[in-house]
């Protein structure tokens, strides 16, 4: 039964991912091979719907191909450092969390089992193979607290995402004229502020709590429910972090020196393809888009991410065609996609030295 859940979870994902994809790509293709028709003197209108669809998708891949060779190379290695300076942050926001517990991981170790994860992260469905792989070694590096050890990851991934969803609010600010001139990015930017303030409570009840005090028997209740147990030790685990308030301010400084260098990436990107786009604008639709795909619609957010950076990018102020706006978001993922790949020859040449075999067998069993 338990296999069957998780098929169906997998599959609906692929499906909603496999269709957005779809979608975008033949919407883009569309519009390409409409205007290469155009271009010879013949009128897209007198074509059959069948044969604007043959149309798209022989101009449409073309450009699309066009475009993303037109990168400049040193842009796209500049952006690659990017990339791999926000999970360099990532590991030094993680060895943070890690000492809250007494979990003292090396930053050499830290960085190899983070490069890892991001590789299983990238390439087993639903990501989180690569987060457990993380808890796992943490815990085996220390050989103690191995509930800790989850709860860290747990945290770490947590405080990135509210300290993205902060970020993009604050950014709002200097952009509220272009977000409260257009409905997508309005309603985008409501959404923002919502989920911020959900993350903003999930962090506080698990920190410090409250839930006790308004009903006191909670913990007796909690015991009793299967796994109750193991539940409270993990809230006891979360309650640390709120008892080192210092912590907090330590790690959303270190996640917003993260989100800055994340937003470089595009503009290194986006200064590559030779768009013209303010950064004031990236600094707030990058961090929005980026924790809307976040949510658990599809695997990596792909479609999802590719369709916002679409919609968002075409508004007149931008105006960013959506083949230029597809080339970005692809060429952005194509970076995170290396950086994985390094960690992909990060586990094959260490696997055997760090014992990293004896957990991704397992993990990629289940995956499978």
């Amino acid at each position: 039964m338990k296999a069957a859940r998780k098929i169906w979870r997998t599959a609906w994902r692929l499906g909603v991912c496999a269709l957005l994809l779809f979608w975008i790509f033949h919407t883009i293709f569309l519009n390409e091979g409409r205007i290469a028709w155009e271009r010879q003197g013949h009128s897209w209108l007198e074509l059959s719907r069948r044969q604007q669809w043959q149309a798209a998708w022989s101009h449409g891949p073309r450009e699309l191909w066009h475009t993303l060779m037109w990168v400049d190379p040193m842009a796209l290695t500049l952006s690659l450092g990017f990339m791999g300076l926000t999970i360099l942050a990532g590991v030094v926001r993680w060895r943070m969390v890690l000492r809250i517990h007494g979990l003292d991981l090396s930053l050499a170790r830290a960085a190899e089992i983070s490069f890892v994860a991001h590789f299983f992260n990238s390439f087993l469905l639903g990501a989180t193979g690569g987060d457990l792989l993380k808890a796992y070694y943490a815990a085996r590096e220390t050989h103690h607290k191995k509930m800790e050890a989850v709860v860290t990851v747990v945290v770490d991934r947590l405080l990135g995402l509210f300290a993205m969803l902060l970020f993009a609010c604050l950014m709002m600010l200097p952009n509220l004229s272009l977000l409260g001139t257009h409905r997508r990015l309005a309603a985008l930017a409501v959404l923002i502020l919502v989920m911020t303030a959900g993350c903003g409570l999930v962090i506080s009840l698990s920190f410090w709590g409250g839930l006790s005090r308004l009903w006191p028997r909670s913990r007796a209740a909690l015991r009793k429910l299967p796994g109750g147990e193991l539940f409270e030790q993990c809230v006891d685990a979360c309650r640390a972090f709120g008892r080192h308030p210092g912590f907090i301010l330590r790690a959303m400084a270190v996640s917003m020196v993260l989100n800055v260098v994340c937003v470089l990436q595009f503009w290194a990107v986006a200064r590559g393809l030779g768009l013209n786009i303010s950064p004031r604008a990236l600094l707030v639709i990058v961090p929005m888009i980026i924790c809307v795909s976040a949510l658990p619609i599809t695997p990596s957010g792909l479609g999802v991410r590719e369709n916002l950076y679409v919609l968002m990018l075409a508004v007149p102020e931008i105006n960013i065609t959506a083949t230029q706006a597809l080339s970005l978001s692809l060429l952005a993922y194509a970076g995170s996609l290396f950086w994985s790949l390094v960690g992909g020859v990060v586990y094959a040449g260490l696997k055997e030295r760090h014992h990293l075999a004896e957990v991704a067998q397992p993990d990629a069993a289940g995956a499978n």
